[in-house]
């Protein structure tokens, strides 16, 4: 199932492929991204001093297949940090091969080395490939989001 796919931090040498799946990523919640939005997002992947971080998951032949892009995010009901998921995308070429499995078990692993309480993350209601996958692995919570906009 994930033989030869192995998943590792982004590298600057991967913009490449690392843009082609935010590019897929993108499209599939059909949120336009502009160049400089895409630049704006590697440059914190690979800044040393931003939050959001990077994995991919790189096929035997060494193309980019998945991406998942992380940060530590604040619990202070429970008083400790957990890890948020904002990203995760498997190139459809490359569904089934078992990337996002590694994807989110490195994930749960890094979690565990940095003495994160949970991984946690939402997705759109219709993505029912994705929804099937995360109730193999996760805990569907009853909490409903809300976004506002800032402003008067």
């Amino acid at each position: 199932m994930s033989a030869g796919i192995k998943v590792r931090a982004v590298r600057a040498e991967d913009f490449d492929g690392w843009r082609a799946l935010y590019r897929g990523y993108a499209d599939f919640y059909r949120v336009e991204q502009t160049e400089e939005m895409a630049g704006r997002v590697w440059s914190w992947v690979n800044g040393p001093g931003h939050e959001v971080q990077a994995l991919v998951a790189e096929d035997a032949e060494g193309r980019l297949v998945g991406l998942a892009h992380y940060r530590p995010f604040a619990r202070p009901l429970s008083a400790t940090v957990g890890c948020f998921l904002d990203d995760l995308f498997v190139d459809p070429a490359g569904r089934g091969s078992g990337a996002a499995d590694l994807l989110l078990g490195r994930l749960r692993e890094i979690a565990a080395e940095r003495g994160w309480s949970v991984v946690r993350w939402i997705t759109a209601d219709g993505n029912y490939r994705a929804r099937g996958k995360y109730d193999q692995v996760a805990a569907r919570t009853t909490w409903v989001t809300y976004d506002m906009a800032p402003g008067s």
